[in-house]
């Protein structure tokens, strides 16, 4: 009897550990970075004013602070753009965020991107090919929780002709 105890403990046991260990194996995983950023080929008039849209993806089931978050405790999605030879880059100009709310205070709304969000790069740039470089500093959250802020190299690649 003692013997036949112990064989269906264990047996139970092996079930358990599996079901926790496939638990653990379909539990989400975090991405390493919360957002995209499509680089597409773009073409502005030389000598005069154009405008570059920068496309930015926010993996599903995420979302980013707006630019203009609604708290000063958020951190907002900013990019940084180095200066570039014959790119004059005028001001950024970031879309309008998505209210969004949490279940656990949903008087509570937060400014927000989720999907896909384009900023818009104002510039007059010399006939040619050209490359502006910069960061994305951002922070993603999820229903539960907010992560730690991450930066995402972009380069902007266009011509100007």
């Amino acid at each position: 009897m003692r013997r036949q105890w112990l064989v269906v403990s264990g047996q139970w046991l092996v079930l358990a550990l599996g079901a926790s260990a496939q638990a653990q194996m379909d539990a989400p995983v975090k991405p390493k970075s919360y957002v995209v950023y499509a680089a597409e080929s773009q073409t502005v008039p030389a000598g005069k004013a154009g405008v570059l849209e920068l496309r930015f993806h926010v993996v599903d089931g995420f979302h980013v602070n707006s630019h203009t978050p609604k708290s000063e405790l958020l951190i907002p999605t900013a990019l940084k753009l180095d200066a570039a030879d014959g790119v004059k880059a005028g001001t950024l100009e970031y879309p309008a965020g998505k209210a969004y709310s949490f279940s656990f205070d949903p008087s509570e709304k937060l400014d927000v991107y989720a999907g896909d969000f384009t900023v818009k790069l104002p510039v007059v740039a010399a006939a040619g090919e050209h490359t502006v470089s910069g960061i994305l500093r951002y922070q993603a959250c999820d229903n539960a929780a907010c992560y730690p802020p991450k930066t995402l190299p972009v380069q902007i690649l266009f011509t100007a002709k």
